[in-house]
């Protein structure tokens, strides 16, 4: 960890086709003369003679010369933000570091390397070699033991989490297994995990759950592909007498040299939109169809399969719907939008309104039937595919979300629990 904040870095990147990677540029983090941060990124001259240099990412960051700059995000640019860790992960760093807030670029350098997308980030010009150095799937059970201990601790049940262990030798490895537990993803305990299939992403139970997180969210990654959505693969493995969903890397392609990694930016970045819901004004399913149109080799399969993702988490009332659960990856050259995750249900009381994460059409962000339809055409649909989507769609999810959670073990006790979640009346309110 460095003793004082981090102002700028070496940019890696792994290119297509490749297992370990090469420098793409350099970034520096300065202040203007007001005090704000200003970022800058330009690209290495001995990358961009490479002929298989690409961009690393379609917005801010093309293939070129020049010296980019930007204000926003505190300096720091979209696609290098997506590669950072997620509240969970950050939380981690910060236990190791003993410091409660760091800069953003300390995050992105003690990051490991189980980031999102192909980037990574270091002081040295040439790349570290990689460590490849991940944990391994049988170790399921440990990890949620340290997560528990972690969200115990951070509640006050117990004072300091290296009560795991008396002796010094297992507090390093308590250290290096939190450490290696961070990715993109938002903040439930998670880790990421391999075995001989490939990389995983392992999401854990917490002690205050209402319901069995793993099986209801891999309850709902089925129900999505029954709808015909290209969800993640997943499945849930039961360790210790507790239930852990895993979740295969989609930016991740396993081989005997090692790791093919696509590029990856969230939709926040591909909207230039901000993090807090209090600057959500560029949060809309409408203009990330128009984005991501402009970026994807296929923009009519592409905006599409955006549309049915939007109506099937208004009619499961996904609410936390926000840009970073949408994505786009490019394992070789052309971006695609990537297949769906973090898919969970929200009960709630209201029968009359809900709404999504994202503005959805005419009437903002209600997630209701007629809204869905109002925009439909910025989607490539005309209006009779647009209503032959969701009439189809909303059956599915009403005749068979019951028996979808209860195949995945999932308890009746829990089956009630959400049931408010599934095509609520105001759904279908005129």
């Amino acid at each position: 960890m460095t003793s004082k904040e981090a102002t700028e870095c070496f940019v890696y990147i792994t290119l297509p086709g490749e297992t370990e990677s090469v420098t793409a540029g350099r970034f520096v983090l300065t202040q203007d003369r007001l005090g704000n941060q200003l970022g800058r990124f330009v690209y290495g001259a001995s990358y961009l003679s490479r002929n298989n240099a690409v961009e690393i990412d379609p917005i801010e960051l093309k293939l070129a010369k020049d010296t980019y700059k930007t204000a926003r995000l505190g300096g720091l640019f979209g696609a290098l933000r997506d590669s950072g860790p997620d509240f969970w992960g950050r939380r981690l760093i910060e236990r190791h570091a003993g410091k409660s807030q760091l800069g953003e670029l300390d995050y992105l350098l003690n990051s490991p390397d189980d980031r999102a997308g192909a980037l990574g980030f270091g002081l040295g010009k040439q790349p570290p070699a990689p460590l490849r150095k991940f944990n391994q799937a049988i170790a399921l059970e440990t990890l949620q033991l340290l997560a528990n201990k972690l969200i115990q601790d951070e509640l006050g049940e117990i004072s300091e989490l290296d009560k795991l262990s008396a002796h010094s030798h297992e507090k390093i490895q308590t250290q290096e297994l939190l450490l290696l537990g961070t990715s993109m993803g938002g903040a439930r305990p998670k880790a990421v995990v391999e075995d001989d299939r490939g990389m995983w992403v392992a999401k854990f139970n917490r002690p205050d759950d209402r319901w069995n997180n793993p099986k209801i969210e891999q309850a709902m990654l089925e129900l999505a592909r029954n709808c015909g959505i290209n969800a993640a693969q997943s499945h849930v493995e039961t360790i210790g007498g507790k239930d852990v969903l895993l979740v295969q890397r989609f930016d991740r392609e396993k081989t005997t040299e090692g790791y093919l990694r696509a590029r990856m930016i969230s939709a926040l970045t591909l909207l230039k939109a901000e993090d807090s819901a209090q600057q959500r004004e560029r949060w809309s399913y409408v203009l990330l169809s128009e984005e991501l149109r402009r970026v994807v080799a296929e923009p009519k399969k592409d905006a599409s399969e955006l549309y049915r993702r939007m109506c099937f988490n208004a009619l499961i009332s996904n609410l936390d719907d926000h840009p970073r659960n949408h994505a786009l990856i490019a394992m070789e050259h052309k971006w695609k939008l990537s297949p769906a995750y973090d898919l969970t249900p929200t009960p709630t009381v209201s029968i009359e309104r809900r709404d999504l994460a994202m503005s959805c059409g005419d009437l903002g962000r209600f997630a209701n039937k007629k809204n869905l339809l109002s925009q439909c055409t910025r989607f490539l649909l005309n209006k009779d595919e647009a209503i032959a989507i969701i009439t189809k769609m909303e059956e599915q999810v009403r005749s068979s979300w019951h028996s979808v959670v209860r195949a995945t073990g999932a308890s009746e006790r829990d089956a009630e629990s959400i049931k408010s979640a599934f095509v609520y009346e105001g759904f279908s309110y005129s």
